[in-house]
């Protein structure tokens, strides 16, 4: 007999004052419970109603399992690319425990029982001073991690963009990036995210310093449009010749989405989100993709336990994965909500649970305290 769904919810947690996780549970006839995440910051109503939309195909369903791509739904905007992306997440969990395999196993097989990781001390580092990213950065480094990201441009905001002030409003953000240089050393690899805030001009200067400062690559400088391929990749080229990369694509949903600019040759590293790619089939096919273009696949994962979880089994099943993002140190949530507890890190690394399917259940006794909405399915 088919194991069909029993229910299904999403849950919105509050976790700092500008921080929220949204995680998805299904339950099935037999008793196995499936989990996913869908955080997207300042989307949770919409991604709320995505879910509520797809709940009843989830119902429909003969059986628990991902849905092949013909029969899942268009995914028209980021709410549905993430809560379609945390149910596609929440079936493979079950699907895999329903073979008693760990999720990578049941992805086409583990290649890696360590997955590299770098520190995203930005969410952490709430006094914006130099000294205090200088901090955040020791701390990460006494903690095992030998890379580090920050996204120091908090003065390159829209009204320097419309008082055409670009130029001087990055000139903090690259203090903040030589101090924390200074803090890890030559040796650590270090990298700054632009959150798409530049034009062309003060970008091309952005990589003059971090070719300076000694940074890996520099991350979404220029909004990313069909309008602005061209201007990526003759940044990614400036960037390459002064021996810094270019990184981006941290919001593409689908294969496709990501194909422009693969094929333009915008990024040396692509960086999909397991919240946002629609579904784990995307993350492994995009793998494939990079890899014949030369690019490498980096995935972006600054949020909470349960996506980190799935982007471990992610990495350890691709062939050959770049280094894994992980939050540092916002908040001890991150570890309380585990239940049971990831392996925990070490020297810098993650390695996939032993459990079968995802491996990771959230605590509800923690879950309790929290202020939080769930919806279920009637």
């Amino acid at each position: 007999m088919k194991d069909r769904i029993r229910s299904a919810s999403i849950t919105v947690a509050e976790i700092t004052p500008k921080t929220r996780w949204i995680f998805v549970g299904l339950h099935t006839a037999s008793g196995l419970a499936g989990l996913g995440e869908a955080t997207a910051q300042g989307r949770e109503a919409a991604v709320v109603m995505a879910f509520r939309r797809f709940a009843p195909l989830l119902l429909d369903l003969a059986e628990a399992s991902p849905l092949d791509r013909p029969s899942a739904p268009a995914l028209t905007s980021l709410a549905e690319a993430a809560a379609w992306s945390a149910i596609d997440q929440a079936l493979g969990d079950i699907a895999a425990q329903r073979k008693d395999v760990r999720l990578g196993d049941w992805l086409g097989g583990i290649r890696h029982e360590a997955v590299q990781l770098y520190a995203n001390i930005n969410r952490r580092t709430r006094d914006r001073s130099a000294e205090s990213f200088a901090a955040s950065a020791r701390l990460a480094a006494e903690a095992g991690y030998t890379a580090f990201k920050i996204a120091p441009f908090d003065e390159a905001d829209a009204e320097a963009r419309r008082e055409g002030k670009l130029a001087e409003a990055v000139q903090p953000g690259l203090e903040r990036a030589r101090v924390v240089r200074d803090a890890i050393g030559p040796a650590a690899r270090l990298m700054i995210d632009c959150h798409w805030r530049l034009d062309v001009g003060t970008a091309e200067s952005v990589i003059d310093a971090a070719a300076e400062i000694g940074i890996h690559w520099v991350e979404c400088p220029l909004p990313e449009r069909v309008e602005t391929l061209g201007a990526l990749a003759r940044l990614r080229a400036c960037a390459n010749r002064r021996g810094v990369r270019l990184a981006g694509c941290e919001e593409m949903v689908r294969i496709e989405g990501f194909a422009p600019f693969l094929d333009a040759g915008a990024y040396d590293v692509i960086m999909p989100d397991a919240k946002y790619i629609g579904g784990l089939d995307e993350m492994m096919g995009l793998a494939e993709v990079a890899a014949k273009s030369g690019v490498e696949v980096s995935p972006h994962n600054p949020s909470g336990p349960v996506c980190h979880a799935a982007s471990v089994h992610l990495c350890a099943a691709m062939e050959a994965p770049g280094l894994l993002e992980v939050q540092f140190d916002e908040t001890p949530l991150f570890s309380a909500l585990q239940d049971p507890a990831l392996p925990p890190l070490q020297a810098g690394a993650a390695r996939p649970p032993r459990r079968p399917g995802l491996g990771i259940g959230l605590h509800r006794s923690v879950l309790g305290t929290l202020r939080h909405e769930t919806w279920t399915t009637p």
